[in-house]
């Protein structure tokens, strides 16, 4: 079976930063976090943690009242940015005549619709009702993004949904490219979207002392990853979206090509549900690298999963050091984590677009809030601290690390302007 080629045609996302790719891109390689204390009125009690929302996002606005009220906010914001990606692409919203009965959604969602689910329970607990919306079940279903992708661009194809924790949209990503690469589908939009905002999964994660807490004014700088005084990962939602499109198609139809998907490696850890070991992330690493037909002298970047956590950081950078071997300390290495937060099911697709325009626009964004305190079981690598354009960025890895020792790896490269 010969390979084809993946072309990234579209992006698309709901960020704290907004919707513009551009402006996303240049706030976050100038260093600026979005992370700040989460402010609503809808929770039985204020929590003690900093987050990162999405407040300029208006559903209604992007989607149209009926539509989004048909819609879980996770699925919302999948669909929002789906749209936006599938604009960028240069696709129409609606059939033009070409078959779309290959093309088609892979999505990954950590949580699916916890919100929808927890205000069923409210009702039902506090409020004493007897019965919910009859649009509960399918507000709250996992693959409710995908299927409204699905059915709002007229995708025939596939439509398929990922939880696979923090690595949900890495895995939902790296599935649609092997669609793609093998003939299967022409296009796939992928992603993903999550809102842990619902307040039963904030305080769970919060019992998990994985969280980093709240430091009023200092919220933006909560996120420390690889420092030695981390304290912990910030949650955060929002939705990013690639289409990925067999080359030929796209080249036929004179799309505009931000660079090419080339590999894709996903492993276990098998040993623990929450600790993370060397040697699965070593295997995935291995994996992707061989998948792409590269070696580790022709990565010039990775995003790394970094999520500030105690026993995670080490062990990312014990990995990277393992693969790479004495070049691992020319490797540029950061976290983009540390100023969009931690998007759970979202996280993999917004960093694997932060990483596509870090190659596109030759410009690695740093890791916010490590100056000179980095952890010395985290040195070995190149740190970047300050955003760094770069000569001849080639190829770059994003890294996806998820409870459940789940890894998954993502290869681009790319492509002459």
């Amino acid at each position: 079976m010969s390979l084809r080629r993946v072309a990234i045609t579209g992006l698309g996302l709901v960020s704290p930063y907004g919707g513009d790719l551009a402006d996303f891109f240049a706030r976050l390689s100038a260093g600026e976090s979005a992370i700040r204390y989460l402010l609503t009125d809808d929770l039985p009690r204020p929590l003690s943690i900093p987050f990162v929302s999405c407040p300029a996002f208006n559903p209604d606005a992007v989607l149209g009242k009926p539509l989004a009220s048909m819609m879980d906010r996770f699925a919302q914001l999948g669909m929002a940015a789906a749209f936006g990606a599938w604009d960028d692409a240069g696709l129409p919203r609606q059939a033009d005549g070409e078959s779309r009965d290959s093309w088609g959604v892979s999505w990954g969602t950590a949580l699916g619709g916890t919100l929808a689910y927890e205000k069923g329970y409210r009702e039902l607990w506090q409020k004493g009702r007897e019965r919910l919306s009859p649009l509960a079940v399918v507000l709250g279903m996992n693959n409710a993004a995908n299927a409204h992708i699905s059915i709002q661009l007229g995708l025939g194809g596939i439509s398929m949904s990922h939880t696979v924790a923090c690595a949900s949209s890495a895995i939902a990503i790296g599935e649609a490219f092997r669609r793609v690469r093998s003939g299967e589908a022409t296009i796939m939009v992928t992603g993903g979207s999550d809102v842990p905002q619902a307040y039963g999964v904030a305080r769970a994660w919060e019992a998990l002392r994985v969280m980093a807490p709240g430091d009023g004014e200092t919220s933006p700088f909560a996120c420390r990853p690889f420092a030695a005084d981390r304290r912990g990962l910030v949650l955060g939602e929002g939705g990013a979206a690639l289409v990925l499109e067999d080359w030929e198609h796209a080249v036929a139809r004179g799309a505009r090509i931000h660079g090419e998907m080339i590999g894709y490696g996903t492993s276990c850890d098998h040993s623990h549900l929450v600790r993370p070991e060397v040697e699965g992330q070593v295997r995935a690493l291995h994996l992707t690298l061989a998948d792409a037909g590269l070696t580790p002298d022709d990565i010039d970047y990775i995003n790394a999963h970094g999520t500030a956590t105690a026993e995670g950081d080490p062990v990312e950078v014990g990995a990277l050091k393992a693969v790479f071997g004495e070049r691992a300390g020319q490797l540029p290495v950061s976290a983009t984590k540390s100023m969009h937060g931690h998007l759970l099911g979202a996280a993999g697709a917004i960093e694997a677009i932060a990483t596509v325009l870090a190659l596109r626009e030759q410009v690695v964004p740093p890791t916010a809030n490590l100056q000179a305190n980095l952890d010395p079981d985290c040195a070995g690598v190149d740190h970047v601290t300050t955003g760094r354009r770069q000569q001849a960025l080639r190829a770059a890895l994003s890294n996806s690390f998820a409870f459940g020792g789940s890894n998954a790896v993502l290869a681009f490269r790319a492509v002459a302007p």
